[in-house]
């Protein structure tokens, strides 16, 4: 994810105004709510006429470029490969590798959400009082998931009979295999051919972002809008969970990216996790400090060539890639931001709706755009389709600034860690190629961000 949008001027911050307008909302809803009550004619004409509309166009915009942007997306990514037939063996492990570290780190954030339960700290009458508010038809929505069996058949309706009428219901499980499709299709015709297409494709990515660009500056009324919502219906009660929820994902996302990724450097990669993590340092604090795995590309480059000896040429093909498909932090956020809010609304997802996910958090995080808000949509569409209000979404934006940071950093450690994993894995590498110490990158400043500096996949088509 990517430093605020609208943040880079010289006024206040995007995500300070996000943060302002949760407190300024959750305030106002809360004295509401404790001097008139949630049921006052004008508490209820305040949401019915001011809030609720404001609330209801933010989260519009936001599902309104759901389908376009996975669609774009999502076959960038895969077309951005190059011809499949000439990524081969070293495409292959990255892929595998960055897929199974971001199940693995889904996984890790849902067994903790289970356990530490959150979402259920609010009282049952509050619960119930929301779904009936916010959730019309959530019921019929959750019963209609829970009688699907997420296997064979879920598997067969993956492959839409009708692309169009998939976009149209927001069936994203048959949105992204179109999108995975199309862009493998990209791959194997020839590149004159397939050129012009992508270059559609890259303007409908940037016309997308733009779109989320704007709804991510109505953002701070949005977030305010609907948090008055809330809070003026339940007062206090609603917010008290929330303090659970960002330790929740602050440990899981800890957890992954020194317990799970040291795991993976002794056992798999033969590196003391203390010496590479010493030796990453400057992209781990790059990667804190702007929030983007993109922005951190060029320094992430510098340091896995300068300080941990990968060679170039297998660093220059799997971290720009990585930079886009890797995403452990993003996956284990909306893995467990989707269970919090169905806790919170008192929406029981079993096993099986769990796993689906699982695989939801994976698919849709390889699909966010590296942009501020840009797995924001994609996490609304999750909810929608778990049955989970999406206006549920306004309770956590304002603490998703600090998330996001962390997030990040995470997605940039696995990153690194694949890079020198499929190094290993192809005796390009060894514990013995760590450089001295001397001469290390150990600095980090200015991010040229210019375009074209990290581009979405060094194995594009057009690079290849």
């Amino acid at each position: 994810m990517s430093e605020s949008i609208g943040g880079s001027g010289t006024g206040m911050k995007l995500h300070t105004k996000i943060l302002l307008g949760l407190v300024t909302g959750a305030t106002l809803g809360i004295l509401a709510n404790s001097t008139l009550g949630g049921a006052d004619p004008l508490v209820e004409g305040i949401n019915k006429y001011v809030a609720g509309p404001i609330g209801q166009i933010f989260l519009r915009m936001l599902f309104m470029v759901v389908v376009p942007l996975v669609f774009a997306s999502i076959s960038l990514g895969v077309a951005g490969l190059g011809d499949l037939r000439r990524v081969g063996r070293v495409g292959a492990k990255a892929i595998g590798y960055f897929l199974i570290t971001t199940v693995l780190a889904a996984a890790l954030g849902l067994v903790i959400v289970n356990i530490v339960k959150p979402g259920k700290t609010i009282p049952a009458d509050v619960r119930t009082h929301l779904l009936e508010t916010f959730a019309k038809d959530a019921n019929s929505k959750v019963e209609a998931a829970a009688t699907q069996n997420f296997g064979v058949e879920t598997v067969v309706n993956i492959v839409p009979r009708n692309p169009i009428k998939a976009m149209v219901d927001l069936d994203l499980l048959a949105i992204i295999f179109f999108a995975f499709m199309f862009g493998a299709a990209l791959t194997m015709i020839p590149i004159e051919r397939a050129r012009p297409m992508i270059d559609v494709l890259d303007t409908l990515n940037d016309v997308v972002i733009k779109i989320v660009e704007f709804a991510m500056k109505i953002a701070p009324f949005g977030v305010t809008a609907l948090i008055f919502g809330v809070t003026s219906r339940f007062g206090f009660a609603l917010l008290k969970p929330l303090g659970s929820y960002v330790a929740v994902v602050m440990i899981s996302l800890i957890l992954h990216a020194f317990i799970t990724n040291s795991l993976i450097l002794r056992f798999l990669i033969g590196v003391s996790p203390v010496q590479f993590f010493s030796r990453i340092r400057t992209s781990i604090i790059t990667a804190f400090s702007t929030s983007s795995s993109s922005a951190s590309l060029p320094t992430n480059l510098a340091v896995i060539e300068q300080n941990v000896g990968v060679p170039a040429s297998i660093a220059g093909f799997v971290l720009p890639i990585g930079s886009t498909m890797c995403m452990n932090g993003t996956a284990l956020f909306e893995g467990i931001t989707v269970l919090f809010l169905a806790q919170v609304f008192g929406i029981n997802l079993d096993i099986g709706q769990q796993i689906a996910v699982i695989v939801m958090s994976v698919l849709t995080a390889v699909g966010a755009a590296g942009v501020p808000g840009g797995s924001i949509p994609l996490l609304v569409g999750v909810l929608a389709m778990f049955g989970v209000p999406p206006e549920g979404i306004a309770i956590i934006l304002g603490v998703d600034r600090i998330l996001d940071m962390s997030r990040t950093t995470v997605n940039v450690i696995g990153d690194l860690c694949a890079t020198t994993w499929v190094a290993k894995s192809e005796g390009l590498w060894t514990a013995a190629s760590i450089p001295a110490m001397a001469g290390i990158v150990d600095t980090f400043g200015p991010v040229d961000e210019s375009p074209g500096n990290y581009p979405m996949g060094s194995g594009r088509i057009d690079q290849l």
